[in-house]
Order: C-alpha cells, then sequence, then structure tokens
C-alpha cells in the first residue's frame, strides 16, 4: 500500500496602509491567535479568488491583489499537518459596512512591524512574521506567479 502525504493549499494577504499591516485576531484551539488573514482554497477557486474571500470574510475589507510574496510550507506541531500558503500583496482595501465576519474573527487589526513583534506569543504560525519580513525585504513579484490556472 503507497502511503501518500497531503498537503493543505492555503491563501494569506499582506495589505499594507501608512506603515501597518492589516491582521486577524481569531479564536483557535490553541487560543486567540494573531494570523494575516487567511484561509485554505475552496474547490474550484483560483488561489487568487481564495485570497480575496478570505480577506473579506475574516476583516470586512475587498482587495485588489497587486502582486505575488511568497510560497512558504509549515507543518503544524498541533496536529502534524503540512499548509503550503500562498501569500499575496493587495491595495485598495475597501472597508464594507455591516460586513458579517467568519465566526472565529474577534476583530481586524492594523499594526507596525513592531506591534507585530510585541505579540510574537500569539501569532498563528511564524510564518506571519516571515511572510511579512519577505514583503518587507523583497518585495512583491508579479502576480501572475500566483495566478497561473487553466
Amino acid at each position: 500500500m503507497v502511503d501518500y502525504w497531503t498537503p493543505h493549499v492555503t491563501v494569506a494577504v499582506i495589505v499594507e496602509r501608512s506603515g501597518k499591516y492589516l491582521f486577524v485576531r481569531e479564536n483557535t484551539d490553541q487560543g486567540v491567535r494573531l494570523n494575516q488573514p487567511a484561509g485554505h482554497v475552496e474547490q474550484g477557486e483560483t488561489l487568487a479568488q481564495a485570497a480575496c474571500r478570505e480577506t473579506l470574510e475574516e476583516t470586512g475589507y475587498q482587495v485588489s491583489l497587486n502582486g505575488f510574496v511568497s510560497l512558504t510550507s509549515y507543518t503544524a506541531a498541533s496536529n502534524g499537518t503540512t499548509y503550503f500558503r500562498a501569500t499575496f500583496s493587495a491595495n485598495d482595501a475597501k472597508q464594507i459596512p455591516n460586513a458579517t465576519l467568519d465566526p472565529e474573527i474577534i476583530e481586524p487589526v492594523w499594526l507596525s512591524r513592531e506591534e507585530l513583534e510585541q505579540q510574537r506569543r500569539i501569532w498563528r504560525s511564524p510564518l506571519v512574521g516571515d511572510v511579512i519580513d519577505q514583503y518587507i525585504k523583497h518585495g512583491t513579484q508579479s502576480l501572475e506567479l500566483g495566478t497561473l490556472h487553466r
């Protein structure tokens, strides 16, 4: 019998405004955590569609993606699951009045890199800081890198 490994495909979005980044405080099995707007890709979605949907569902902001930041992987110590995460950047974040957020979301928050670091103990994973640092150091790549599909 062949033992197949099944990774989980997720997306995240970095939204920067005036030196601050959009994050969410959310309830998880490990308690309150801080993360970028992020989540799983649903059947039939492209990575880009999932990124925009997740951002709206978790923050109440509608965004336009403007670049691809990175593809990273992370294996969660809590359950051994490996996640592959495509991270995008976005601009034109428009807050949608009275948007209904996912039930696990406590609130969207805007934090500087320094403010994010002060809350390291509640990061959802090390990727929270890693992708911000990648974005700061390398900027973005062509959006086409993260949106190719048939």
